[in-house]
């Protein structure tokens, strides 16, 4: 590696070239490119192997199309840099220039080091920092000394032969997680290599999920990002990392190696498995936040043009993100380093897929959402992106922000109407039932109109975001108060329910209803129709100790706890055959809606709703706001879907008990095909250990099953009896 000692050594420049953006190295040189439509000047700073000593200041005379540029044939991968970019500094009309800011590159691949919050990282002098002093003096001081330096990477990597798994979306099984969470405290994995890229590449993380039962593992943010400053003064972190300040480098913190090459080692070792890999992004703002807010890149680039400000008073950010800022998508520069950047994530990374923070905000021209915006045209027309995994959180905060459904075809969404009327069921609110119908088949009222499929649908209890499942039985308030805030933040709305003791507790009766709801959700979620989504840890009862906004906690209350005692066990154990009974019955991953008739000749409807006196749910049942138990008997026969060969798939049958009253029912076995039907139970919810009695127990139409409150029953048909 070819490094400077002094600003006295004789560089070799010439013009270089407006593309590609960033600092990209030709196996001979390096070229540097940078976008400011506004700037009157640009620097190129070089720095030394420690990024601490300043070697070069080059002034960047080449300007093509607003891109400036220039190629500097001794530089070689490894070289650390940054920008210094002058123009005016008026905040009231919205510019922001100030050179006495090292900046970052927007298209920078790596990142050494971090930022040190230190007044210098700030545009204007921090003394009277308020709304009445709307000229905010500019700061004079370097603050190179605190920022990361950015790096020039070697591209070359040998992928030997990887390809994307391409999982169909209708047999795709979600799983959430942290990098460094995850195996944090995973004695599995060596010591060195916890809470990062190896880690989760090691084979017994990847053996974890193939057991069971996963196909696509979605990371939480690994795109660089800031701990703000009010968290570092806390003694917290951003541990989600939802606050992004760079869209094409992968966090280094969560590096054994702090080389880009481990994170690619992971995914090609996941890809070996099998497995696919998605990326959470959060290309709605950056760490930047508000006019207050720091100058790290952006906002010292060209704060006018990457941010959306206020059209009558430019000094302040439209803020649809509760961050302070919002990219502004409307502007070309701004839309191509989101898709150079999918792009580059998808080739150079080999990631399968992603799924979008706060995607209405992307979706925002002028003020309201519009589904057909600029962002979704450039992801549907692009030979790349178009092809891969794409989800949308399908809200902002701002007006007219829930979008849940309205999303272009090609698109999936988080469901969050599924979350909240299935939580609500169980909890035992009223008049759920037609509501709840819906979400278990695919949310057809969401997705159908618009020629969208049941897997449109990402179904989910709980999230990163929120409480655990185990909490969500566990607590009818949040618990937040080591956020440092008051117990302030955080959703109220929770839709959850302690069953009668807050937190923990040795009530047996309460334990033991715990138990039948934690497997309620579990199975109504990995049973219904769509695309399920795990959040890391549920299937092993963890607990945040009811902080639902556990997003500053870098500590045990957010790391997985792999020590599994024998109710942990029988839970992972639960929902792996769930997964198993899902992947292996394709009724319970259909392509299609349901039709609610009969299909392909077959004797019965596709799907029959069953009141408990055995006869399909009358309209005042599904009316009634005190309807609490439904049955569902799903036709195998009557699958309108095929296999990969075109061969048309057929199913065993079901039937699905659902009780979520206090109550115990007495449910009528249906004959919903007018033949004497004979159903085993596979599971029940209410019993932890069946005997091999009530394993081996048929029941034939008419017959009573005894489902308890509270309780999800799965039942198959074992053969139909003929005279």
């Amino acid at each position: 590696m070819q490094l400077f000692s002094s600003k006295s050594k004789v560089l070799k420049l010439k013009m270089g070239s407006p593309y590609p953006l960033g600092a990209t190295w030709d196996g001979k040189g390096i070229n540097f490119a940078i976008f400011s439509e506004q700037a009157e000047k640009v620097e190129l700073c070089l720095f030394d192997k420690t990024g601490k000593k300043e070697t070069h200041r080059i002034e960047l005379k080449e300007q093509t199309d607003r891109v400036w540029h220039i190629y500097i044939a001794q530089l070689k991968p490894g070289q650390l840099y940054g920008y210094r970019v002058y123009g005016e500094y008026q905040p009231k009309y919205g510019q922001r220039f100030n050179p006495n800011k090292l900046l970052i590159d927007p298209y920078a691949k790596a990142l050494l080091g971090e930022v040190s919050w230190h007044d210098a990282v700030f545009p204007y002098q921090m003394a009277n920092t308020t709304d009445k002093a709307p000229d905010l003096k500019i700061d004079t001081q370097d603050s190179a000394p605190y920022l990361p330096k950015c790096q020039v990477i070697n591209p070359d990597f040998d992928w030997q032969g990887d390809a994307l798994p391409k999982t169909p979306w209708h047999k795709t099984v979600i799983y959430e997680l942290h990098v460094k969470g995850f195996t944090q405290l995973m004695t599995d994995v060596p010591a060195k290599i916890r809470g990062t890229y190896a880690g989760l590449a090691h084979s017994s993380v990847i053996q974890y999920f193939k057991n069971l039962g996963v196909t696509t593992i979605e990371l939480m943010p690994v795109h660089v990002f800031l701990n703000d400053r009010h968290l570092v003064d806390k003694g917290l972190t951003n541990y989600w990392g939802y606050n992004t300040i760079n869209f094409f480098a992968p966090d280094m913190r969560y590096s054994a190696s702090n080389d880009i090459r481990e994170f690619k080692n992971m995914v090609k070792a996941y890809h070996d498995a099998g497995l696919e890999v998605i990326l959470d992004v959060v290309y709605n703002h950056t760490a930047e936040g508000n006019h207050f807010g720091p100058m790290l890149s952006f906002r010292g680039i060209d704060n006018a043009a990457y941010y959306r400000l206020v059209a009558d008073n430019p000094r302040y950010y439209m803020d649809y993100t509760g961050t302070g800022n919002t990219l502004n998508m409307m502007t070309p520069k701004v839309l191509q380093l989101v898709m150079d950047s999918l792009r580059y994530w998808v080739e150079e990374m080999h990631i399968d897929g992603f799924r979008f923070d706060l995607a209405s905000a992307l979706a925002r021209e002028l003020h309201d959402v519009d589904k057909l915006g600029a962002f979704f045209d450039i992801i549907h027309q692009d030979p790349v992106i178009s092809q891969v995994k794409l989800i949308a959180e399908p809200w902002d905060i701002g007006e007219g922000g829930y979008q849940v459904g309205n999303f272009p075809v090609g698109w999936t969404e988080w469901n969050g109407k599924y979350r909240d009327t299935v939580r609500g069921f169980w909890k035992g609110d009223k008049g759920k039932m037609g509501e709840l119908a819906y979400r278990l088949t695919g949310s057809s009222d969401l997705y159908q109109h618009n020629g969208r499929r049941p897997y449109a649908s990402i179904n989910f209890i709980t999230v990163h975001d929120g409480f655990t499942l185990n909490d969500l039985i566990s607590y009818n308030d949040k618990h937040n108060i080591a956020n440092g805030e008051n117990n302030q933040d955080g959703d109220n709305h929770n839709l959850s329910w302690n069953m009668g003791r807050e937190g923990t507790t040795k009530s047996e009766k309460v334990l033991t209803l715990r138990r039948k709801q934690r497997k309620n959700l579990i199975a109504t979620l990995l049973l219904s129709q769509g695309v399920p989504m795990i959040t890391a840890g549920d299937e092993i009862c963890r607990t945040q100790e009811g902080n639902n906004n556990a997003y500053c906690q870098d500590n045990k209350i957010s790391w997985l706890n792999w020590r599994l005692n024998e109710e942990k066990q029988a839970f992972l154990d639960f929902t792996k055959m769930l997964l198993k009974i899902r992947k292996e019955h394709p009724i319970f991953h259909q392509r299609h809606f349901f039709q609610g008739h009969t299909v392909r000749g077959a004797s019965a409807k596709d799907i029959s709703w069953i009141a408990k006196n055995g006869e399909e749910m009358s309209e005042t049942e599904w009316m009634s706001p005190d309807t609490h138990t439904i049955g569902m008997h799903l036709h195998g026969e009557a699958l309108k879907d095929e296999d990969e060969k075109g061969n048309p798939l057929t199913d065993t049958d079901f039937v699905i008990l659902l009780n979520a009253d206090y109550r115990d029912v007495e449910f009528c076995m249906p004959n919903s095909l007018g033949e004497d039907f004979i159903w085993k139970m596979l599971f029940d919810t209410a019993i932890d250990k069946p005997s091999r009695r009530q394993q081996s127990k048929k029941y034939k139409a008419g017959d009573i099953y005894q489902l308890q409150s509270h309780s999800f029953v799965l039942l198959s048909k074992a053969k139909i009896r003929r005279s």
